[in-house]
């Protein structure tokens, strides 16, 4: 097995929390110690979006104990595509990785992640063993197939999937328009239209253990299907746009389904 060597770039770590009181700190303090042993440059941004619980405060004491780890506040809250949209704005480093704030997520799978930066201009997980309750996996089923066929060369298994890593030069790049559920297609599309190549690796997904989903509300999705198809009309009027310069281009052939 091939020894991990640490990542060369710099890194920007971000998730959203809302609610996440129980978890915040938790989760703050693996991002912390996952960066320690595979990244030299890092910084860890908390995106509190609009919270009503202690997840500000908690955020912003942790800032102050911890140099590396910042936090931002969305007042009021501003959706899931808000919150994902601040982290991005907010961060600074070469490449950026986001999950969520709720611990469903390994932090230290990163170790895994990261080398893929040498090979793909995106690297995107995809959950092996989802831990949800059986309506949401059906959920996302169906709303992955309504995305791959509104979107035809969007080949990633697991869209949704809140393990995901982007050069910054693409954020950038690109004006996010959703600010609700449908953040994760609109990004993935902008980058499939635009020639990124894309690499899948499997991630464990784990119960959450604390604080309430909001993605399976049926507002929610209402709201995502009815941007859906407004979002196809926007990327497909700008899939001719040059691709940027200095980053890998490849062919959506290249997008490839690693195992664990």
């Amino acid at each position: 097995m091939t020894r991990f060597t640490k990542f060369q770039s710099s890194l920007s770590v971000f998730f959203p929390c809302y609610n996440e009181e129980a978890s915040v700190e938790r989760t703050t303090l693996a991002a912390l110690q996952a960066c320690e042993r595979f990244v030299d440059d890092y910084e860890i941004i908390i995106v509190n979006d609009g919270s009503k619980d202690r997840t500000g405060e908690i955020a912003d004491r942790l800032a102050a104990e911890h140099p590396r780890v910042r936090a931002v506040h969305n007042r009021p809250n501003r959706g899931y595509g808000g919150a994902l949209a601040r982290g991005f704005r907010e961060a600074s480093k070469d490449w950026i990785f986001y999950t969520d704030g709720d611990g469903q997520f390994d932090f230290g799978e990163l170790e895994k992640v990261l080398p893929m930066a040498a090979d793909y201009d995106i690297v995107t997980g995809y959950r092996m063993d989802r831990k949800d309750p059986m309506m949401r996996k059906l959920n996302a089923w169906a709303w992955g197939r309504l995305v791959r066929t509104a979107f035809r060369g969007l080949k990633v298994r697991d869209i949704d999937c809140a393990y995901k890593l982007y050069p910054k030069s693409f954020i950038d790049r690109i004006e996010m328009l959703s600010t609700g559920a449908l953040i994760d297609t609109e990004m993935l599309a902008r980058a499939t239209y635009m020639k990124y190549s894309i690499g899948e690796i499997g991630v464990h997904h784990y119960p959450r253990t604390a604080g309430e989903q909001t993605g399976a509300n049926f507002r929610v999705i209402l709201r995502a299907f009815r941007e859906l198809f407004s979002l196809r009309r926007d990327v497909l009027a700008s899939r001719d746009r040059a691709v940027p310069q200095g980053v890998v281009s490849e062919s959506q052939d290249r997008i490839t389904a690693t195992a664990a």
